[in-house]
């Protein structure tokens, strides 16, 4: 298995806290990998050491089959990211802060900008100042100088940010054609998991700083749990009767105060009778299958 891209035991520590602690990331050439985790989880935090802008306390990173030091400019040519907001000279045109990375990265290709322009649907707004711009469309431009230079390695964080509905649909669109018209591998950070559970194909989930599970999305499909919600008038005595009358052993009351029933024998029609016989209202019964956000927050409620 070919990995592009890897850490070993990556730690980060500022100010004597521990904002990472050994993480492991394996992310396979020619995939989209999501980087998961709620904020200040310490997505930014490992970014940042990815690309070189802060240098690990611990551990180390591994890009192309090479250790990343403070002089790995060569393999960071050869990779395109955009970190938090994007920053540009507003004063300039979006035309032209591209142009300006294309000389700062030493890439001469006609046709480039304009591509990239075209591609983020910002070829309009081109010449006017970027001061001028949306902060959706600044996003867009960060994007669109993020792929500039046809890397081989994008690292995204948070970049659907400021955008409305239909701008995420072209951003995540734009990450799958990317990658399976151009063979980019793209690491792509969000807190939202709905909005990576449609194009990532391996997940990581980070939480307070550590890597708490790394599984492809096949992998997560499969393991696919389908539950019955229930949703009753009396929690706790439903809770009783579900345990003693019914002998179920895997259910969980949510924060909401719905039942997650996971055992797989018993048919919403077998609890309706129990219930029912026993004087409880039923607001809520239905079958369900887990989400990926499902499956994060089991994962993170067992940390």
């Amino acid at each position: 298995m070919e990995y592009i891209l890897q850490t070993n035991h990556l730690t980060k520590v500022i100010d004597k806290r521990e904002i990472v602690h050994d993480v492991g990331l394996h992310v396979q050439k020619g995939e989209i990998y999501g980087f998961l985790g709620p904020n200040g989880a310490g997505k930014t935090s490992v970014m940042k050491m990815l690309t070189n802008i802060w240098k690990p306390s611990g551990g180390s990173v591994e890009i192309f089959g090479e250790t990343l030091t403070p002089s790995s400019y060569q393999v960071l040519k050869r990779m395109g990211s955009i970190l938090e907001f994007p920053t540009f000279y507003d004063h300039m045109s979006g035309r032209e802060n591209l142009k300006l990375h294309c000389e700062y990265m030493g890439y001469y290709h006609p046709g480039s900008v304009e591509n990239a322009l075209e591609m983020l649907h910002l070829s309009d707004a081109a010449d006017k100042p970027v001061k001028s711009y949306s902060l959706g469309m600044k996003q867009r431009l960060g994007i669109a100088r993020a792929v500039l230079c046809k890397p081989e390695l994008l690292i995204l964080d948070e970049p659907t940010n400021g955008l409305d509905p239909a701008g995420m649909k072209q951003i995540r669109d734009l990450m799958k054609m990317l990658c399976a018209d151009y063979g980019i591998t793209i690491m792509i950070s969000s807190h939202i998991l709905s909005e990576v559970e449609s194009i990532a194909h391996t997940i990581g989930m980070i939480h307070h700083g550590r890597l708490i599970n790394e599984i492809s999305m096949e992998e997560i499909e499969e393991k696919n749990t389908a539950y019955i919600e229930l949703g009753v008038n009396d929690t706790k005595r439903t809770a009783y009767l579900l345990s003693e009358e019914l002998k179920l052993l895997s259910f969980r009351i949510m924060d909401t105060g719905e039942i997650r029933i996971y055992d797989k024998q018993i048919s919403p029609q077998a609890i309706s009778k129990v219930l029912g016989a026993n004087g409880v209202e039923i607001r809520v019964l239905r079958k369900k299958s887990e989400t990926l956000e499902d499956y994060f927050l089991k994962m993170t409620a067992e940390v």
